[in-house]
């Protein structure tokens, strides 16, 4: 199979003075006619699934047997209950199998396991049905892409969502898949954006009551960012939620989430909003990863990215609603409430990470209903999930400094720099410790700015982030008492960390590195307890599942284009042994 890529354009940061199109910029790519055929490769070799019902996708979190959602469960907590695998007997956890996949290639998906059958996808919307005892292929999927697929970070896929006997899966090129789950077979696919426009899927899609619901990339891009939501059965479309508002405008707030002063310039923007007016067609707020979903209340909680274009603000006056924010409405795409971290961002500091429902304390020591959410500013925020008002926000798990000095020409230090914090890293919690487990970035930068009028669909920076090289880049893992925001622990790592955390009932962490290490961690002290060295970097979330009594730990290590660690193309899946 040959695979043409036409480069369209690229996320540029600088290293000792030259621009290089690593993706710890943002890698950004235009493909043309990537496949000749749309197949499945092997057939059914092992007949039909169980069908995924409503109740076990509403039951998910007690599961100690499949793993059904992207984030484990509806409120997202990524915490597996099984406890076989746990602080005593982590020591004889082995690979039980390895699966090679035919693209090697940036990846980020969450496995999911239904009744033994385990259903992974690759970059460029191939997807996988496996054994998930053997690791053994039932069947393989490849998406015909169409002929313009425009894209930032990588020709990532975050994985599929089964529900009923199919599976959903959106694409590079902005499609929404519907596969039947036994075969591999295409039933139907729908057009959700327009990818000459920018527009493009990696995130999974969430699936509760015949609803597929599906957010949008494209934030350097100038597409105007939405949530849709589509009929299971037949791809119709039910309704569309705009993450940006025809009014945009805001309050003019000048205060940061935690209080900070940003440093607007608020009569120079009601100058400009008087000459240009709203600019909401174009401002960006793209939708990464999935929502939680409110069961008890029918409500559902997401992220809304950064303002198109990321560094020049000159153009897009006002607080750029609902930008860098956490969005709530109801099952029927109805606004209910937001709250906004960082008003007319012009650090591309948005709001990535996928948002948890849990148990928390409010500000009198009353437990309610809780979102938190990990921000690339390197804080947790705790929201009351009645209203989305900030409860409080955690110590700083990475350096800030100069936070918020504007971006010139010539370039401002600022960190974090503009990969966080926390990128879009999906935390884990465990509710019987308050703890959120947490992969953050340290990265400095210099941001950069340049007046730049929108192209048309292609990249849209309005300037450049600049890795500055001299100064040491290191990730870690913090745990955060999200009834506090206090730090309980936290384990520095040599690189920056991206891809995902899975807490289990045996009071264990699992993450992984670009250097390849796949690691567990104690998830009350954060002691090392175990790690396996793959030969790629692992920068996709873990799950666990178990088959005929026995608990497996699964995750890919393929690597990662925004931090451009090392590509690989194997789903590894590990077992306690002799």
């Amino acid at each position: 199979m040959t695979i043409q890529v036409k480069k369209k354009g690229y996320r540029s940061f600088v290293k000792g003075g030259q621009v290089i199109g690593l993706a710890s910029l943002l890698m950004c790519a235009a493909t043309q006619n990537i496949y000749a055929d749309e197949e499945v490769k092997a057939g059914t070799l092992y007949g039909n699934m169980n069908t995924v019902t409503q109740r076990m996708l509403d039951r998910a979190g007690s599961d100690a047997n499949n793993f059904l959602h992207t984030n484990g469960n509806y409120d997202q907590t990524r915490f597996y209950p099984a406890e076989q695998i746990n602080r005593e007997t982590v020591d004889k956890l082995k690979r039980a199998w390895i699966f090679k996949m035919e693209i090697t290639d940036s990846l980020e998906t969450s496995p999911i396991i239904v009744d033994g059958t385990m259903y992974v996808t690759s970059s460029f919307n191939h997807v996988y049905a496996l054994d998930a005892k053997t690791g053994k292929e039932k069947w393989h999927y490849k998406h015909k892409m169409g002929p313009i697929t425009t894209y930032c970070c990588g020709p990532n896929n975050r994985g599929v969502f089964p529900y009923g006997g199919m599976l959903y899966m959106g694409t590079l090129d902005a499609k929404l898949v519907a596969i039947d789950a036994a075969t591999g077979k295409k039933a139907w696919e729908k057009q959700i954006a327009d990818p000459e426009l920018g527009y493009s899927e990696t995130m999974a899609p969430t699936v509760v009551d015949g609803k597929v619901l599906i957010g949008t990339n494209g934030g350097e891009y100038g597409i105007r960012g939405f949530v849709k939501a589509f009929d299971a059965a037949s791809g119709k479309l039910l309704w569309t939620f705009h993450t940006i508002p025809e009014n945009s405008v805001g309050v003019w707030a000048t205060h940061d989430a935690t209080g900070r002063d940003m440093l607007r310039d608020i009569e120079a923007e009601k100058a400009a909003l008087k000459k240009h007016g709203d600019p909401y067609k174009t401002l960006g707020g793209g939708t990464w990863q999935n929502m939680a979903v409110d069961r008890e209340s029918g409500r559902l909680y997401f992220m809304a990215g950064n303002p198109s274009p990321d560094l020049y603000g000159a153009i897009r006056p006002g607080d750029n609603l609902y930008t860098n924010s956490l969005i709530s409405t109801d099952m029927d795409g109805k606004y209910v409430c937001h709250f906004q971290y960082i008003a007319h961002d012009v650090w591309d500091l948005d709001a990535v990470s996928p948002p948890i429902l849990t148990k928390v304390k409010d500000k009198n020591g009353k437990m309610v209903k809780g979102v938190l959410h990990g921000g690339k500013t390197g804080h947790v925020y705790v929201h009351n999930a009645k209203d989305c008002s900030l409860i409080r926000h955690s110590e700083a798990m990475v350096p800030q400094e100069n936070m918020w000095v504007l971006p010139t020409k010539k370039g401002k230090r600022m960190l974090p720099g503009a990969n966080g914090g926390v990128e879009w890293s999906p935390m884990a919690i465990d509710p019987s410790q308050d703890l959120a487990y947490v992969m953050n970035i340290h990265q400095p930068m210099t941001y950069h700015v340049e007046a730049t009028p929108y192209p048309g669909g292609k990249l849209w920076l309005g300037g450049a982030f600049k890795v500055i090289e001299s100064e040491e880049q290191w990730g870690n893992v913090t745990a955060v008492n999200y009834n506090t925001g206090n730090i309980k622990w936290q384990v520095k790592t040599h690189q920056p960390m991206i891809g995902g955390v899975l807490a289990t009932g045996g009071g264990l962490v699992f993450t992984g590195q670009g250097n390849g290490l796949f690691q567990a961690f104690n998830s009350s002290t954060g002691e090392l307890m175990w790690q396996d060295q793959t030969n790629a970097g692992v920068n996709a979330p873990p799950s666990s599942y178990n088959v005929g009594g026995t608990q497996y730990i699964v995750v890919g290590s393929g690597g990662n284009a925004q931090m451009n660690f090392k590509r690989g193309n194997e789903i590894i899946a590990y077992k306690l042994g002799n």
